[in-house]
């Protein structure tokens, strides 16, 4: 490990120096593309080189207990106990950064949130499930874009399907997917009774063009007029679209907007996503048992968290995390919970690569 973080740092080094040169900063897309492997390998450096102070400062300390001064001998044990207490948490967090990168992780991310179980009461937590997520996003500074909403008539969504877009948005988002139950006493419910409805979240990494490669012979396209709210003109004009994939069957609609070609275009990036995710199953699958580790079996049905209102405490399944703060979860305060399962399954793949 020592001879591979030696080689990063010189590699570190040598971009730095490119990045000064003339040639480099006249050429705006090398410049770009240099600056980028420049900043990708600056944590792992920079996690290095404390490292190698760990490492000379025990040496430095492990020399001073041979002073004749006692109190000189004293700071040098308390010092000595402080950096080898230190030492095995760098060595941890440097295999971490050193793990294979997703390389979905700098993608953005197409989210949908289908009410399940539960009738009104799962389209009303669905309804709040993206307000939840619209508020992380928030505070992220992402951008979030609707895609495509299917209302119920309490108010609430059957079907809500959003773009996110901004910086490393599926490397925080990755680990939503699957099934959110949600335990609470609903407004229509005279006797009080706690109710438990279900809501499935999908987060697919937004495919570019260069990702996925669609025929236009493998498409059927499809226009109908919309339904819903949206005013006259929007259910008296053949707006809406329906895309058929061929080959996979896959079917994606969109009606959002009064543009027929601005339908079309959200929903080929919708579609572009979901044939995406298929194929990066198929590779998953074929190359390792990783994502079983990860997400289970993969099938959504599986249940991952429970949010339940009486006792104002949200729980994740999957790393027996419980928190008593679902008000504050609900306002979009979620980084607690995510960090808390990205450092679960970050120590899996640790798991796994010393297996291997």
């Amino acid at each position: 490990m020592y001879e591979r973080l030696e080689q990063i740092a010189a590699r570190y080094e040598d971009l730095g120096r490119q990045l000064g040169s003339d040639e480099i900063v006249n050429d705006h897309l090398a410049y770009q593309k240099l600056a980028k492997q420049h900043r990708d390998l600056q944590p792992v450096v920079n996690k290095f080189r404390e490292y190698q102070q760990i490492r000379t400062g025990i040496a430095d300390s492990q020399a001073m207990l041979n002073e004749p001064d006692a109190e000189i001998r004293a700071m040098a044990e308390e010092e000595l106990a402080q950096l080898e207490e230190r030492l095995p948490k760098i060595e941890e967090e440097i295999k971490l950064l050193l793990l294979p990168k997703d390389p979905n992780d700098e993608k953005n991310v197409i989210v949908e949130i289908r009410a399940g179980t539960g009738g009104d009461e799962a389209s009303l937590f669905a309804a709040e499930m993206f307000r939840m997520y619209s508020r992380f996003a928030e505070q992220h500074r992402w951008k979030v874009e609707i895609l495509s909403t299917s209302e119920s008539g309490v108010g609430g969504l059957k079907e809500v399907i959003f773009l996110v877009e901004g910086e490393r948005v599926f490397s925080q988002l990755k680990y939503e997917s699957g099934v959110h139950r949600v335990q609470r006493v609903p407004a229509t419910e005279t006797q009080g009774r706690v109710h438990t409805s279900a809501v499935t979240v999908a987060v697919l990494p937004e495919a570019e063009e260069v990702d996925v490669k669609i025929e236009a012979k493998d498409l059927r396209v499809d226009t109908f007029c919309s339904s819903g709210p949206g005013g006259q003109s929007v259910n008296t004009t053949y707006s809406a679209i329906r895309i058929t994939h061929l080959p996979t069957g896959t079917v994606v609609s969109c009606q959002d907007e009064k543009s027929q070609i601005k339908n079309r275009e959200k929903a080929m990036r919708v579609l572009r996503s979901r044939l995406y995710e298929v194929e990066m199953e198929k590779q998953h699958e074929a190359l390792a048992k990783e994502r079983k580790q990860q997400v289970g079996s993969g099938d959504r049905s599986e249940k991952i968290r429970t949010y339940n209102f009486p006792q104002n405490r949200l729980t994740d399944h999957r790393i027996g995390l419980t928190i008593h703060q679902l008000a504050e979860t609900m306002e979009g305060r979620l980084q607690p919970v995510i960090d808390a399962v990205i450092s679960h399954f970050q120590a899996e793949r640790l798991k796994s690569e010393a297996v291997a």
